[in-house]
């Protein structure tokens, strides 16, 4: 296989492994594909079938663990990978405004990623931040409490960003 973690993940891979008795090694399949996405950005076919290999599970668990959760990318993302929390709490607290900005503010619908490749923008199901309603998670970072002008200065100093 053409695709290896580098060496500092290699190294963080072990220590994975090394949380779990050796028998047990599909335990350490969330925490491992966490890890390739950080490296590879996204968890192509071939990413999948290296994770199962390096973890000795049929290539059907890996990716029946990632198409199953939110979290992990199927396809590649932009820098910004803008995910609006669409569940009942935010919902009711202005998700659908906020979905309409990010896309008015972006050039960008929702599933798209823009032209330059620095944002996507998606939907997402319940992240645990009912409380603190409407929100969005933008790359690994919540993003809460958000009004038009808050979620519009995010967008805005992400925009200015140099690319």
């Amino acid at each position: 296989m053409s695709l290896a973690f580098n060496d500092k993940n290699e190294q963080a891979f072990q220590l994975i492994l090394a949380k779990f008795p050796p028998d047990r090694k599909k335990a350490a399949l969330l925490p491992t594909l966490h890890l390739a996405q950080r490296q590879f950005g996204w968890l192509s076919d071939e990413v999948q079938m290296y994770i199962a290999e390096r973890l000795e599970l049929a290539a059907s668990e890996v990716m029946n663990t990632v198409t199953f959760y939110t979290m992990f990318n199927k396809k590649p993302v932009g820098k910004y990978h803008v995910q609006v929390c669409t569940n009942l709490s935010c919902y009711l607290r202005g998700a659908d405004q906020l979905m309409s900005l990010c896309e008015r503010e972006l050039g960008i619908k929702c599933g798209e990623t823009s032209e330059d490749g620095r944002f996507t923008l998606s939907h997402v199901e319940c992240l645990a931040s009912c409380g603190t309603a409407p929100m969005m998670q933008v790359n690994d970072d919540y993003h809460e409490n958000l009004t038009p002008v808050t979620a519009s200065a995010l967008l805005d100093g992400w925009k200015g960003e140099e690319a």
